[in-house]
C-alpha cells in the first residue's frame, strides 16, 4: 500500500472513531508534534509513542472540544513525506466558541507506516472567546 493510501485509511478510521485501525497505520514509536497552543497540549507538545499520543492527545481532545471533526481539503504527496491541508471544526467547551480553523499536518513515513507527525493549526481561531 502506498503511503498516501495508508494515510487516507488512517484519516478515515479516525473519522469513524476506530482508533485501533488508526494505530495500525503508525509506528509504535511515532514522534508526534502538536501545536503548543492547542487546549489539551502539555509542555512543548511533543509526544513519543503511539500509546502516549492516544492517551495524551486523542483521548483528551474530547475533554476540550465537542463535535470535533476534520475537513480535508487536499493532500500533497511527496512519497515518504505527505502533507494534509484542511480544517478542524468543533466547539471549544470552555468558551462555547464554534470554530472552523485552518490545519495542516506534515507526515513522514518509514517502512510503510507513519513515523512522524507535525501539526500547524490556527489556534487563535479555536481559542477565541
Amino acid at each position: 500500500m502506498k503511503n498516501l493510501e495508508l494515510l487516507k485509511k488512517g484519516y478515515q478510521a479516525f473519522g469513524e472513531g476506530n482508533i485501533a485501525a488508526v494505530l495500525e497505520t503508525w509506528h509504535d514509536d511515532i514522534v508526534w508534534e502538536e501545536c503548543s497552543g492547542m487546549p489539551m497540549v502539555e509542555g512543548d507538545g511533543k509526544y513519543v509513542g503511539a500509546n502516549n499520543v492516544v492517551g495524551k492527545v486523542l483521548a483528551r481532545l474530547l475533554e476540550y472540544i465537542d463535535n470535533f471533526s476534520l475537513e480535508i481539503s487536499h493532500f500533497i504527496d511527496g512519497g515518504d513525506q505527505i502533507a494534509m491541508v484542511g480544517y478542524y471544526k468543533g466547539t471549544l467547551k470552555s468558551t462555547g466558541n464554534t470554530f472552523r480553523a485552518q490545519a495542516t499536518h506534515a507526515w513522514k513515513f518509514k517502512d510503510g507506516k507513519a513515523s512522524h507527525f507535525f501539526q500547524a493549526v490556527d489556534t487563535a481561531t479555536i481559542l477565541k472567546p
